[in-house]
């Protein structure tokens, strides 16, 4: 007699499954759907929010979402406030983000907006944080045809004559950042402090960067090269990195309203918001 195959916690799931009705399959995977939409929904809200806006900002009637809420309260991705009956994201969410910010890395989440800049706009770009000797490119993309620059992973960058430094200048408040800048103002030659404002060359760098939460430069750094970039922040709001983009001045637009700067501040908003900035 032939003998069963032996049956395995997943051959029974398997089996399970494939016994399960197609519209009960369908039923189930349409209740996951709107569970994640109720919980999104009320993360979109603040994390906080009554019956009738939760129900209200997803398009559902208020007894369909109290249902699911029910269900949600019981595993705990979903509490309820005792005095105000407002419903809040619970515990398993909170542990939920913690992990996934645990895990989150601006240089992977960069990569592909990296491979994009250097695509569409043919230019060399990079990703770079704060070291210890100033900021330091970390990740560094070439176009097929790569204009010839004297940087790679590793190099610092200035901090009042690169575009990625005078990012770091403006939007990080740390006063061995504004010591650095100070010393390069010092030892800079002439040409190059003429082209700041006289009377505050650091704060009227700040300010532009604070206004504008982008920075570009033109032939300061390296001579015949411009450069645009713009800040990538954190969970906290904090700034963690810049990207940056570069290329020869006669090519290179590098105007904060040209289309380089657009997709530059484009792409390090797409980042931040992968490394959960909700700015």
């Amino acid at each position: 007699m032939k003998k069963s195959p032996k049956t395995t916690p997943d051959t029974f799931a398997d089996s399970a499954l494939a016994a399960t009705p197609e519209r009960e399959r369908r039923q189930r995977v349409q209740s996951a759907t709107t569970a994640v939409v109720l919980l999104k929904g009320l993360a979109a809200l603040g994390g906080r929010a009554s019956l009738t806006a939760l129900a209200s900002y997803v398009n559902e009637s208020p007894a369909k979402v109290h249902r699911y809420m029910v269900s949600l309260m019981e595993e705990s991705l979903v509490a309820q406030q005792p005095l105000t009956q407002m419903y809040v994201l619970g515990p398993e969410c909170l542990a939920i983000g913690l992990a996934a910010m645990r895990i989150v890395d601006p240089i992977r989440e960069a990569e592909p907006s990296l491979v994009l800049l250097r695509e569409t706009l043919e230019v060399t770009c990079f990703v770079a944080v704060m070291g210890n000797r100033g900021p330091t490119i970390v990740r560094f993309e070439e176009p097929g045809l790569p204009v010839t620059v004297n940087v790679r992973v590793g190099s610092v960058m200035s901090v009042l004559w690169s575009a990625t430094g005078r990012v770091f200048l403006g939007l990080l408040d740390e006063s061995r950042i504004r010591a650095m800048a100070e010393h390069e103002l010092q030892h800079a030659p002439a040409d190059l402090r003429d082209q700041l404002d006289h009377d505050d060359p650091i704060g009227a760098l700040k300010s532009e960067v604070q206004s504008t939460r982008c920075a570009a430069v033109k032939d300061t750094n390296l001579k015949g090269i411009s450069a645009v970039s713009a800040p990538l922040f954190d969970f906290n709001g904090r700034l963690c990195g810049t990207l940056t983009a570069l290329g020869a001045t006669g090519g290179f637009d590098s105007s904060l309203d040209a289309p380089i700067a657009a997709a530059v501040r484009r792409e390090a908003q797409v980042i931040s918001a992968r490394l959960g900035f909700a700015g």
